[in-house]
C-alpha cells in the first residue's frame, strides 16, 4: 500500500457514523486536492470495508455513487447509519 492509499484510509475512518464527504474533500485532507479520482480508486481496493468505511464517501454531484459491494448496499448502508445516528442525538 502506496502512502497516499495509507493517507486515505486514514482520513476515511475518521468519517463518523452517519456523515458523508466527498472523493474532493478525502482528496483535499489526504493533502492532494486534485486527486479526487485517486480516491475512488483506493475506495475500490479497500481491503478492510467493515472498517475502513468507504461507504461514507460519496461523489460531489450528488447521489450515493458506486460501491464495490454494490450501489444499492452503499444506499442501504447510509439510510441505516443515518438512522443509527437520529437515535444516539
Amino acid at each position: 500500500m502506496t502512502p497516499f492509499e495509507k493517507k486515505v484510509l486514514k482520513v476515511v475512518s475518521g468519517i463518523p457514523v452517519g456523515e458523508v464527504r466527498t472523493y474532493k474533500w478525502v482528496a483535499e485532507k489526504a493533502g492532494r486536492p486534485s486527486a479526487w479520482r485517486a480516491v475512488a480508486n483506493v475506495m475500490k481496493k479497500n481491503p478492510y470495508p467493515l472498517i475502513i468505511p468507504c461507504h461514507r464517501v460519496v461523489p460531489s454531484s450528488g447521489g450515493a455513487g458506486g460501491y464495490t459491494h454494490g450501489a444499492r448496499l452503499k444506499k442501504d448502508l447510509l439510510a441505516l447509519e443515518s438512522k443509527i445516528k437520529n437515535m444516539i442525538e
